[in-house]
């Protein structure tokens, strides 16, 4: 039985092998992942038992903006409704009633966001990266 939670109260590497899974996370070391847990506003973990399976977070002000991050399922849990209920959790975290505006990045995943009711139709972001200096 999957189950879900949102807490942060768990091993870090745990979600290592999650982000291992995926080119935009690959590389991400137990210790980076314990400091993004601690900066994190807001955390929603599925769970096969011990096993993570799912994750995604939250970075907020709790009122008008929140921009989503992480949203990754495990290969051998995708097509189970997973991410869904991942982000069905955040949008309606009662942390986050008041927030008017979600914001989140993906790469290639535009028409699952799209079934949940994200549009690209307002493109006004830009990105800075360090790693290009």
């Amino acid at each position: 039985m999957i189950t879900f939670s949102d807490s942060k109260e768990f091993n870090p590497s745990c979600l290592v092998p999650l982000f291992e899974q995926a080119d935009w996370s690959r590389g991400r070391t137990v210790e980076q992942t314990r400091d993004m847990l601690l900066h994190t506003d807001l955390a929603i973990s599925a769970w096969d038992q011990s096993r993570l399976i799912g994750f995604g977070r939250v970075l907020t002000d709790y009122v008008f903006r929140a921009s989503i991050w992480d949203v990754i399922v495990d290969r051998d849990y995708q097509g189970q409704d997973i991410g869904t209920q991942l982000m069905n959790r955040i949008l309606s975290h009662p942390s986050l009633h008041q927030v008017e505006l979600f914001w989140l990045c993906t790469r290639n995943r535009q028409a699952f966001y799209k079934t949940l009711g994200f549009s690209d139709k307002e493109q006004t972001g830009m990105v800075w990266s360090r790693k290009r200096i």
